[in-house]
């Protein structure tokens, strides 16, 4: 059975554990690479704590990078999801070219443009003079090498869509064995420090953009990476656009949060909160970017099954993807709650850093177990192609409800308002996306057929 025709008869069940534990497993490792980056530098001699501080400030800058690659890899994933349901080879493999384009050139920009405003934008961000030039230091070599951050993540979404969970899995793991193996070496033995910790990341990932480009046009692919379509077409650079927003505006919804965010911890609580804010977020990458990976493993078997009208297989996938979401986050809420200070020490030995950030953990991801159904219901809209669904339901979390909450609950409760503005963000977006998805998800209950199922789909959009 070839990967596509499998996609639209494999049982439900087995095949998300086939697509998902891959492409989890891959975000586990990733989301390690980039924690092992600020456990080596929050241990440097003398600096650890002002350096870890210094490149949690570059947060907003590392998610808007993230962004357009989430806009560009998404985008094209869910459009080579949709046409290889619809049995479209050739439309599939120019939206693949396009995207190819796409990522060279906004890649190029987003180079010239972190290069010249860097230091203005990390002051912007709430850098002070004691960490600013440890954020420099981190992320102009990110931007230098923003090319290969961009065909690394960006195109990985491609090769699932293919059909090829496994070797999208193990792109990312040799990105994330070669950064854990490099930055010890930068960052110690070579003396590179904070710089060392991006130049490893940089290293790794051009060499999985090789690996990448290499799959799609020598390698074992369904889809080639071929010249002709490189062009630009401006139906399919919008189509792919139209999808990708989603997931964009949440990244730059979070960009901005970490912005507000930043800014109030500093106000409230210094550099050392900025710091504690910095590994916070680092753990919940633990428990959240598992989630990620399983709407990559759920993302073309939804746009699979969504092409090709079998809307019983779509309902099943949501359903256990909520389902697996669910225990995840879980088990993630347990192990904050009871083991939270030593999870900081893993970071830094800084009685006082542990204390503050024990303290916030706790609070801020209280409502870590309601989260993960949110975050699936919002991806099956994506995969659907319902972008202003998906959209509403992305900035929720992120821009509607947390950024009024990071500005009005510190006015009151200083220091721990913020913590407790992201709990309460998460309660009201869980209850705002389930009641949305109730309202729009007739069809998956089997009320309409799926001729009428297609175009509510349509009128959706």
């Amino acid at each position: 059975m070839n990967s596509q025709k499998r996609l639209g008869e494999m049982k439900v069940g087995k095949l998300m554990l086939e697509f998902s534990i891959p492409a989890i497993i891959g975000m586990l490792v990733n989301t390690l690479y980039n924690i092992i980056d600020r456990v080596f530098i929050g241990h440097i001699e003398g600096i650890g704590a002002l350096a870890m501080a210094g490149v949690g400030i570059t947060m907003p800058l590392m998610i808007i990078i993230l962004a357009f690659g989430m806009l560009i890899g998404i985008g094209t994933a869910t459009k080579i999801s949709i046409k290889l349901g619809e049995h479209d080879k050739d439309g599939a493999e120019k939206h693949l070219g396009n995207a190819f384009t796409l990522i060279i050139i906004i890649s190029i920009f987003l180079t010239i443009f972190g290069l010249t405003f860097a230091n203005p934008l990390l002051k912007m961000f709430g850098a002070s003079e004691n960490i600013i030039g440890y954020g420099e230091q981190f992320i102009q070599v990110i931007f230098i090498g923003c090319i290969f951050n961009m065909i690394s993540f960006g195109l990985n979404h491609s090769i699932r869509s293919d059909g090829s969970p496994k070797i999208a899995m193990a792109s990312m793991l040799i990105s994330a064995i070669i950064n854990i193996i490099l930055d010890p070496i930068f960052i110690f033995g070579l003396g590179l420090g904070v710089r060392g910790g991006a130049l490893g990341t940089v290293v790794a990932q051009m060499i999985s953009s090789t690996w990448i480009i290499y799959y799609f046009t020598k390698g074992s692919s369904t889809l080639k990476l071929r010249k002709r379509n490189l062009k630009l077409d401006k139906k399919i650079v919008l189509s792919i656009f139209a999808i990708g927003i989603s997931p964009f505006s949440m990244q730059l919804a979070q960009s901005a949060v970490q912005i507000v965010a930043n800014n109030s911890l500093q106000g409230y609580g210094g550099d050392l909160a900025v710091g504690a804010m910095t590994i916070v977020n680092s753990l919940a990458m633990i428990f959240i970017m598992p989630i990620i990976g399983l709407n990559q493993g759920l993302q073309p078997i939804i746009g699979y099954n969504f092409g090709a009208r079998k809307h019983d297989r779509v309902k099943q996938a949501v359903k256990y993807g909520i389902i697996t979401a669910t225990i995840i986050v879980t088990v993630g809420f347990i192990v904050v709650q009871g083991f939270a200070e030593k999870l900081v020490t893993i970071f830094n030995s800084d009685p006082s850093l542990i204390e503050i950030t024990s303290h916030g953990m706790r609070i801020f991801l209280f409502m870590l177990p309601l989260i993960g159904g949110q975050i699936i219901v919002t991806n099956y809209f994506q995969s659907i192609g319902q972008v202003k669904i998906s959209m509403f339901l992305s900035l929720l979390r992120q821009v509607i409800i947390l950024i009024p909450c990071l500005l009005i609950i510190p006015m009151f409760m200083g220091l721990d308002g913020v913590w407790i503005a992201g709990a309460t963000s998460d309660f009201l977006s869980v209850i705002i996306t389930f009641i949305v998805f109730i309202k729009t998800s007739k069809g998956l209950r089997g009320t309409q057929d799926s001729e009428d199922i297609v175009l509510e789909g349509q009128r959706n959009q």
